[in-house]
């Protein structure tokens, strides 16, 4: 009997904050493993997906939205994860925002340049342009920049050219072994989707009172054999003053975030589950 090749690669999802990438990733995978909202820098960690498909295992990271020194326009080497991810990729995709081409994302092409790696390039949110004609000159404006595998114009959101997108992906994987078995969608462990579930709904609720750097720290994550889950997590804020907004009057805000989060939970483990929530400063 013929044995079936299998192909498996590391492909990479690159660019600024707020482009659609976690939009993206959530719907390759067909699941949310990511979460996502209009504030930048909602993505702190990478993130990883995993889509097997047949004998094809492509296994996506979406890293954190490039941070910039305001000051001088220069990237924060430190602050940024593709760096080290690269080093596996077989696959870069670098996502734009429509045809809104800046000097950070002339600066993300000329760092992921010179990793050699093939560059897909995704132009998104293209059904926020109402004038589709301009697409083709700024689409012959990218290929001077560099020889692209190719550049594919999508709405994230709505799924456009989502099959496309995934048939190139797939023609790029080598000839590999799968690294995750079939049923895997992503390597979150459940103390991590947790703390994405808690924050997800502080961004929600709290908008621009509170920087999307806030962090949330789970203490204790107990399973009551398949009866109950019991968490208790810490939101950790710069000061008095965050901690008063997080908790809201009379604790009204807390009250909504841990009744929405602990719903969230339950969805996500099909299982009853007591959250307890506690906001400290670091002060």
């Amino acid at each position: 009997m013929k044995i079936k090749k299998k192909y498996c690669g590391h492909v990479i999802i690159v660019g600024k904050a707020n482009v659609g990438k976690s939009t993206l990733l959530n719907n390759i995978i067909g699941k949310k493993i990511s979460i996502v909202s209009r504030k930048k820098n909602t993505t702190q960690s990478n993130i990883t997906g995993i889509k097997t498909e047949d004998n094809y295992q492509s296994i996506y990271i979406d890293t954190p939205g490039v941070v910039f020194d305001k000051n001088n326009n220069q990237m924060k080497h430190h602050k940024n994860n593709f760096y080290q991810t690269t080093q596996i990729a077989t696959l870069i995709i670098f996502i734009i925002d429509r045809i809104d081409w800046t000097i950070h994302d002339e600066i993300i092409l000329n760092e992921i340049k010179k990793t050699k790696i093939p560059i897909l390039i995704i132009i998104n949110k293209i059904d926020k342009i109402s004038n589709k004609i301009i697409l083709l000159p700024f689409i012959n404006f990218l290929k001077k920049k560099i020889d692209f595998i190719e550049i594919l114009p999508i709405s994230a959101k709505k799924i456009s050219n989502l099959i496309l997108l995934k048939n190139i992906i797939k023609s790029y994987l080598p000839e590999n072994c799968h690294i995750y078995p079939e049923c895997y969608i992503t390597t979150n462990s459940d103390f991590f989707t947790v703390s994405e579930i808690i924050r997800e709904q502080l961004i929600l609720f709290l908008g621009d009172e509170l920087p999307s750097i806030i962090k949330v720290e789970i203490e204790s994550f107990k399973k009551k054999e398949k009866i109950a889950l019991y968490i208790k997590a810490i939101i950790w804020v710069k000061n008095v003053r965050q901690k008063s907004i997080v908790i809201g009057h009379n604790g009204e805000k807390i009250k909504k975030i841990s009744m929405i989060s602990r719903n969230n939970i339950e969805k996500k483990f099909y299982i009853k589950t007591h959250l307890v929530l506690w906001v400290k400063d670091k002060n």
